[in-house]
């Protein structure tokens, strides 16, 4: 593989030595090609491989008929337009330089470039076409390479849904994007095959475009009904959400209600949509299911939909019984819905930062961001100690450092050394941005210590400068 000019260059210096192309570059990798292009014209700058007379170097114009294909390859590369312009009308002997051809149909000189167009339409078939797709498409981004993305897209419309099918599987998502586009303008793929597509394709404008083209696909009711499993079972939330709202068209708002306590607000909010616009009532259906703050089978996703679109009296008296719920999902979803409803009590709060997952911990330091100072400082830095989780040493430094003041400081020269990577990285993040309290204590004999203790983390400049504003010596 020829990652970069360099590599370009070597590759060109070896083809100029009379080395077969196929044993000098990948033929099949786009980036090996677009590599020797730019290579070419690195050597030729320096070191000239066209000079008449030496030998295994390509000819001037006038003797290209007798060029051989490695020479013709350097030639088509070449910095001189003539060079180029009579290499492309050569190629025509070597197939294997199509995709030479390809980078000529968008060159800066007007000749070169018409000529290279029109071989390509001349030697474009479908199969061609699908071995050339990833060179043309990145080719396509340049000023001037709209002309072959639009030749591709000529040939292959006439192919079969078989023979796109290898593009439809390709690892580059723009290759799967272009081929995804083709197959709905023409039509090459039925209703439930778009929504397979949608739901188990990662990239998410393959899945817009498959499953909005799913969906709105012209067909009978079992044809519409064929595509809504696929939609409703996938994996990521926008493809699910799209299923859920289809539906209200498919009269079936009975089976949102499920959705209304998916994991994801995007689903809950479609969910909530669909149930509404038949008359439903969310709020009610969630509050039903949080009645029973000890249920082992009350899913997450309803906690935190009551607090999405119920009020500040569900807080008291459906989530601050669910903090206590067996199951950690629901607990951290009490706490993210408390703090939705801006019902976060730091009291009743502070005390689930000692909780086992992690999650939870997360959703405790996030609400208890606005009343840091609220907070027991000597409680919250015992919780630093290496002793504690590696999550309740997180929420307490976040906490923390949201708290300012030497306390602050403190806790983060002593997580300087800590055996979590990314926990010290934070730290010294924490160290670095640290500024004295304007309430604190100037001149505090520790804080001059702390800072010294730190000082790889600052300029001299800088460190200088934070113990002026703490009122320490230097």
């Amino acid at each position: 593989m020829l990652e970069n000019v360099e590599d370009g260059a070597a590759a060109a210096t070896r083809l100029a030595g009379g080395a077969p192309l196929q044993s000098t570059l990948d033929v099949a990798d786009p980036a090996d090609w677009i590599a020797l292009d730019a290579g070419v014209r690195e050597v030729a700058w320096h070191r000239p491989l066209f000079r008449p007379g030496r030998e295994h170097s390509a000819p001037p114009p006038a003797d290209l008929t007798q060029a051989g294909e490695s020479q013709l390859a350097l030639a088509l590369c070449h910095r001189d337009g003539r060079i180029r312009q009579e290499a492309v009308r050569q190629s025509v002997r070597y197939p294997g330089l199509l995709p030479l051809v390809v980078i000529r149909c968008a060159d800066w000189v007007g000749p070169v470039r018409e000529h290279a167009r029109r071989l390509l339409c001349e030697a474009l078939d479908v199969d061609s076409a699908l071995d050339l797709t990833p060179l043309v498409l990145r080719i396509g981004r340049r000023d001037r390479g709209a002309f072959g993305v639009d030749a591709l897209g000529q040939v292959l419309r006439q192919a079969s849904h078989g023979q796109l099918a290898v593009l439809f599987a390709d690892p580059d998502r723009i290759i799967r994007r272009f081929a995804y586009r083709l197959a709905v303008e023409g039509r090459l793929l039925r209703p439930a095959e778009l929504a397979r597509a949608a739901a188990g394709d990662p990239d998410t404008v393959v899945q817009d475009l498959c499953a909005t083209a799913a969906l709105t696909a012209p067909g009978d009711e079992d044809a519409f009904a064929g595509v809504l499993p696929a939609l409703l079972s996938a994996r990521n939330p926008r493809v699910r959400s799209a299923g859920v709202t289809a539906l209200r068209r498919a009269g079936r708002p009975k089976q949102a209600e499920p959705f209304l306590s998916d994991r994801s607000a995007l689903v809950r909010a479609c969910a909530r949509y669909v149930v509404r616009q038949q008359g439903g009532d969310p709020v009610a259906w969630y509050r039903e299911r949080c009645t029973a703050p000890d249920d082992p089978e009350l899913p997450p996703g309803a906690v935190i939909g009551l607090a999405e679109c119920g009020n500040r009296a569900d807080a008291a008296l459906l989530l601050q019984p669910l903090l206590a719920h067996p199951s950690a999902g629901v607990r951290a979803r009490a706490v993210a819905g408390l703090r939705a409803l801006d019902c976060a009590n730091a009291e009743q709060l502070w005390p689930l930062l000692d909780d086992p997952a992690a999650g939870v911990v997360r959703e405790t330091a996030a609400a208890l961001l606005p009343s840091a100072k609220e907070l027991p400082a000597d409680w919250l830095s015992e919780r630093t100690s290496s002793e504690r989780p590696r999550h309740v040493r997180v929420g307490a430094l976040r906490l923390l450092d949201a708290r300012g003041g030497i306390v602050a400081l403190r806790a983060a020269v002593g997580l300087l050394e800590d055996p979590d990577v990314k926990l010290r990285t934070w730290a010294a993040q924490s160290v670095q941005r640290w500024h004295p309290s304007p309430d604190g204590r100037r001149g505090d004999v520790e804080v001059g210590q702390l800072l010294d203790r730190s000082r790889h983390l600052f300029s001299d400049h800088m460190l200088r400068r934070r113990k002026w504003e703490a009122g320490v010596g230097s």
